[in-house]
């Protein structure tokens, strides 16, 4: 189950982990074409796939969602929770909607998900990955709602991890850096130049790259790593 698939980074972890043999279920809130365009890549790589549209931020809509993916699929194998959203902008002149639009969405969501998740593997034991961000590593100036959801997210890794731990469910975190997004691509040109500066590898990551790791952390090759927050970022956090 990859949540937040029909584009940029939460699509590429579906396609990575289509092509190394997995069927997927993709969860969306509204873009049904980039959904529709997310499962017929899915298939032309010979895996099952369906999408069911959910608001992640509501409890009932997240149950529901969950009830139909395991009588369609019978069991889940592994969850990715790759939905968020930005509302930026500084501190001391931030709209609580603006804050609770955030939290709602990257945190509240992802605490839904996951619980619904835990419940699904409880017996057979499984993986969660959850998309965080290096500005959960180190909060940034005009990101104070982002920042705090993904700071969230990296605690919650942790937390989860060692609550599920005797189940043989192991929960980790990626944490892109700037990557070549849509969210990104709202970037000031010349600021993501300025940013790019700062990046040791001197480049923008791209979201195969983030999804390569996300497939590491969900296969078998990563089966003694729990609890971790593996920053994806180019040397930015180093």
């Amino acid at each position: 189950m990859v949540v937040g698939a029909s584009r940029g980074i939460g699509k590429a972890c579906a396609l990575e982990l289509a092509a190394s043999g997995h069927d997927i279920v993709i969860f969306y809130r509204q873009d049904d074409e980039g959904a529709a365009r997310t499962v017929e890549a899915i298939q032309e790589l010979g895996r099952k796939a369906l999408a069911v549209r959910v608001d992640v931020s509501v409890e009932a809509d997240v149950r529901a969602a969950f009830r139909a993916v395991l009588k369609d699929f019978g069991r889940i194998r592994s969850v990715v929770y790759s939905s968020g959203i930005t509302a930026d902008g500084l501190l001391a002149t931030m709209s609580l909607n603006n804050w609770d639009r955030v939290i709602s969405t990257n945190l509240t969501g992802a605490f839904l998900v996951c619980r619904e998740s835990v419940k699904a593997l409880r017996k057979t034991g499984g993986s969660i990955v959850l998309i965080s961000s290096t500005s959960g590593i180190s909060g940034q100036p005009g990101q104070a709602n982002y920042s705090a959801t993904k700071g969230g997210i990296n605690a919650l890794t942790q937390s989860m991890a060692k609550e599920m731990a005797s189940f043989g469910i192991r929960v980790n975190a990626v944490a892109p850096g700037f990557t070549n997004t849509d969210m990104l691509k709202q970037m000031d040109a010349k600021a993501r130049r300025e940013y790019t500066q700062h990046i040791p590898l001197q480049r923008i990551g791209e979201p195969h790259e983030i999804a390569a790791a996300v497939a590491f952390l969900i296969g078998h090759q990563s089966s003694y790593i729990t609890g971790q927050v593996l920053a994806v970022d180019g040397g930015l956090t180093s």
